[in-house]
């Protein structure tokens, strides 16, 4: 069963985050909560968290995951960036957009597009989700936490531990996990192409 750990939304007790990440490098799997509702989160190379959460969403081999950062720079290990990429995304992050790019070396080959070597990657702007990156020093490979038969992330921590909690290995929640999912925005091509339109407004992308 989850551990459930309920903090404070604007200043998350450091001690719950210690306890979060230990279950992560425990090779857990965590639902926590994001500025598009909650998300599901394991560390980098875990490929029994990766299947755990495919095994919950019902997804199939070929969803894509999202490499959640807590800062520009750390985006910026796992993805190749020319000029212009580089100043449009110092732009918008943090914020609700995924944004696809293509990988480098460093990004985990569980996650890559196999044939385009590209991987989503976004900048959350929510407290607790960046307090939790921070304390674990790295990305979380990561995806919305989205039910069958559902069209939106799950927004509710309790509800959440109660269904989920026997599948999961912690629940964070600050009570405060943004409404409606991310803008997706490919930015391999020649131009930005808005793959999906969410929260993050699309109009910068459009060509």
């Amino acid at each position: 069963m989850a551990r459930y750990f309920d903090v404070h939304p604007d200043n998350p007790q450091p001690r719950a985050l210690t306890q979060v990440v230990a279950i992560l490098r425990d090779g857990g799997l965590v639902a926590y909560p994001t500025d598009s509702g909650f998300a599901l989160g394991c560390v980098l190379g875990n490929r029994d968290g990766l299947d755990r959460i495919r095994a919950i969403r019902d997804l199939d081999r070929h969803h894509h995951f999202t490499l959640v950062c807590s800062t520009f720079a750390q985006l910026g290990q796992y993805v190749e960036m020319g000029n212009d990429t580089f100043r449009l995304l110092r732009a918008y992050t943090p914020g609700p957009y995924t944004f696809i790019l293509r990988a480098t070396r460093e990004a985990p080959k569980a996650m890559l597009q196999e044939k385009r070597r590209t991987v989503g990657v976004r900048i959350p702007e929510h407290v607790t989700a960046r307090a939790l990156l921070d304390a674990l020093g790295e990305p979380l490979m990561s995806s919305s936490l989205i039910l069958p038969g559902s069209e939106d992330a799950a927004t509710d921590g309790w509800s959440v531990n109660d269904e989920l909690g026997h599948a999961l290995d912690a629940v964070l929640d600050s009570g405060d996990a943004g409404l409606g999912p991310t803008t997706v925005v490919d930015l391999t091509g020649d131009a930005a192409e808005v793959v999906r339109v969410g929260v993050g407004d699309p109009e910068p992308f459009a060509t």
